[in-house]
């Protein structure tokens, strides 16, 4: 029970960030249909450049909060100027095209991204210093972090701030009435190009904050680190419903929880047969339980994709992608 009630805590931390990521991903697709898989370099690019800034000021004696905030505060730019380059340069021209030409163009600034990124930081891990006082808590058997506590705190607000402006603003009402019918909003006044640079931008901020917690959850970050994520976040997208903005929250959620159930069931079995404690008939083959342990614990998410693509492909909660004309 304890194990389930830390990996369920652990789950929630991460498929919270998850979520965060997914709602990139499907603001867009929502919008014009187009899968951006540069999304998860700029979630990339949002670490980096938080982590150069906290580095650069860490030796100071500036409060930690603030030095993390002044990091966060200089990655949310980048990462917007990115998205709207991304926008402006390689997805508007091709709007028109058939569906494999932005397809193929997202995936060329992806790879483009992370080596410009690797120019500029190098192949090296960056290595985030241990200026914040970690603060444990002890809840039914599990140990849950103050680091945890803030992820998960700010990705629900996040998620709700998100919910509001698309629901209860007037740029919310004009992306919602630019998903239904690109053509019908432009005649009833909405500037069309105007809310898909912002529907990008807005995605770039929420994947640079998502960038720093993934890299001050696990103190690394690396110029790699937003290939895995950017699909683990699009399987989370789908696995809600692909354009469904509260789909995408519970399949972040969900993603994150039955890959940390999933790695930590397998790597708790696979201690117990390495020291000769686990059951008979599971330790029969040693050996190749041993090699699937919780370092294979991207495998669960990429499971959990094919499942719901093969037995549900409009996702949990169904896709919300509107009428086109």
């Amino acid at each position: 029970m304890d194990i389930f009630v830390q990996q369920l805590v652990n789950g929630l931390t991460l498929g919270a960030v998850y979520a965060i990521v997914a709602l990139g991903y499907t603001m867009v697709y929502g919008i014009i249909q187009l899968i951006n898989f540069a999304h998860g370099e700029v979630v990339m690019i949002g670490a980096m450049v938080a982590f150069t800034v906290i580095n650069a000021l860490a030796a100071g004696s500036m409060p930690p909060l603030v030095v993390v905030l002044i990091g966060t505060a200089c990655a949310i730019p980048v990462c917007m100027l990115v998205g709207y380059a991304m926008e402006r340069m390689a997805y508007r021209p091709l709007r028109s095209a058939p569906r494999l030409a932005p397809l193929i163009t997202a995936i060329g600034v992806s790879i483009i991204l992370q080596h410009l990124a690797m120019l500029v930081w190098s192949r090296n891990v960056m290595a985030f210093p241990q200026i914040i006082p970690l603060t444990t808590y002890g809840f039914a058997g599990a140990t849950i972090t103050s680091v945890q506590l803030t992820i998960v705190g700010l990705c629900f607000a996040m998620m709700a701030g998100l919910a509001a402006l698309v629901y209860r603003t007037r740029l919310g009402t004009a992306m919602r009435a630019t998903a239904q019918n690109p053509q019908v909003a432009r005649l009833m006044g909405v500037d069309v190009n105007r809310v898909i640079a912002a529907t990008f931008i807005i995605g770039a901020g929420l994947g640079a904050v998502a960038g720093v917690m993934i890299g001050t959850y696990y103190g690394v970050a690396q110029y790699t680190m937003g290939s895995v994520l950017g699909l683990k976040a699009f399987a989370a997208a789908v696995l809600g419903g692909i354009g469904n903005i509260p789909g995408a929250m519970v399949g972040g959620l969900l993603l994150g929880v039955v890959e940390a159930l999933g790695a930590g069931y397998i790597g708790d079995l696979t201690d117990l047969c390495r020291y000769g404690l686990g059951p008979e008939e599971s330790c029969a083959d040693g050996g190749h339980f041993i090699l699937f342990g919780s370092n294979y614990q991207d495998v669960f998410a990429f499971v959990v994709l094919i499942l719901v693509l093969v037995f549900r492909p409009s996702g949990l909660l169904g896709e919300r992608v509107g009428d086109r004309a």
